[in-house]
């Protein structure tokens, strides 16, 4: 049956949820291993070149009450996390950004917490644009109203990012009892109306079924837009409502990752140094990722520490292994 499904998938023919479903009920280790392989075949036959993604952390300040239950970012949520509050200044999100450049990688990510309705998010996309060559990536979820998504178009951002995380409403309001899946929708709606290129990703491993992750990957097509999934693995942040919550197995994001490769051919597939562990981005890649997030080089000048855990990507230690997969790393 996998065997099959596989070969529907590398003559690019249809194949159902049913036998989507199949995919991410695989167990034995040698199905994985040609699912993955299968996945990485698609992938190169339309680029092997993989994106590196870095980031400046605009503001940890946030203000959805009550805070997203595995939430490690805002202040005051764990010891491991950023626990004291910062905003940058537009001094210190310059200097990153210069230093993100400076060593080669073509793209930063800038993120930040609620309570801005936007204007964070188009003021580091002014400064980004107007002293760089970077490509820039918005995300700060919801809290983006439609004057500042039309702001950053007009700015040219390249990307937005609000992850819907999970389509299964009650998982969601478990996990994010401060915000609703119908706003963060519509979020990612108006920046798809706006014509800018839409990235919204799956949370794994927060209680979703199987036939959830379907559903939702399906979904993410209504979005005109749509360029880009990260996938992220659940991974407990210290100190949190969740922190006992076991993490998303490294074999279910491997799968998932396949999965949409197979399903979106030619979309990036995004996967945060953090959340998959700086040291298995060769699994993620080796399963049909093409852009790996949260990379950092040596010179750069600010303390990161990363959304789903505190460790990051090394841009040498991860251009190594991009080198050592036959790919080539995406450089300005």
């Amino acid at each position: 049956m996998i065997d099959e499904i596989l070969k529907k998938a590398v003559n690019n023919k249809k194949i159902s949820d049913e036998e989507f479903l199949q995919l991410l009920k695989i167990n034995k280790e040698e199905d994985l291993k040609k699912l993955c392989e299968t996945a990485v075949a698609i992938r190169n036959k339309h680029s092997k070149l993989i994106k590196l993604t870095s980031t400046v952390h605009i503001t940890n300040k946030c203000t959805i009450q009550p805070r997203c239950k595995y939430c490690g970012f805002a202040p005051k949520t764990s010891s491991e996390g950023y626990y004291d509050s910062f905003y940058k200044t537009d001094e210190e999100i310059l200097k990153a950004a210069i230093s993100i450049e400076e060593a080669g990688i073509p793209r930063v990510s800038c993120s930040g917490g609620y309570g801005y309705k936007g204007k964070q998010a188009v003021n580091a996309t002014e400064i980004v644009k107007s002293n760089t060559s970077l490509e820039i990536l918005v995300n700060v979820g919801g809290d983006l109203t439609e004057k500042s998504i039309n702001q950053l178009a007009d700015l040219n951002a390249d990307t937005v990012c609000c992850n819907l995380e999970t389509i299964n409403e009650d998982v969601f309001n478990f996990v994010k009892p401060g915000e609703t899946l119908k706003d963060r929708i519509e979020t990612c709606q108006r920046v798809s109306d706006a014509g800018i290129e839409l990235s919204s990703g799956l949370l794994i491993g927060l209680g979703e079924s199987l036939e959830d992750r379907i559903a939702h990957l399906r979904y993410l097509n209504n979005f005109e837009t749509l360029g880009e999934i990260p996938i992220m693995g659940f991974n407990p942040y210290k100190d949190t409502p969740m922190a006992n919550h076991p993490p998303s197995p490294l074999e279910e994001q491997l799968k998932i990752i396949a999965v949409v490769r197979i399903m979106y051919p030619e979309i990036r597939i995004t996967v945060p140094t953090p959340t998959i562990g700086p040291k298995n981005v060769e699994y993620s890649l080796n399963a049909g990722a093409n852009n790996l997030a949260t990379v950092i080089a040596d010179n750069y000048p600010l303390e990161v520490k990363g959304v789903g855990s505190p460790i990051c990507g090394n841009y040498d230690d991860v251009v190594s292994v991009i080198n050592k997969l036959g790919l080539t790393p995406q450089r300005i």
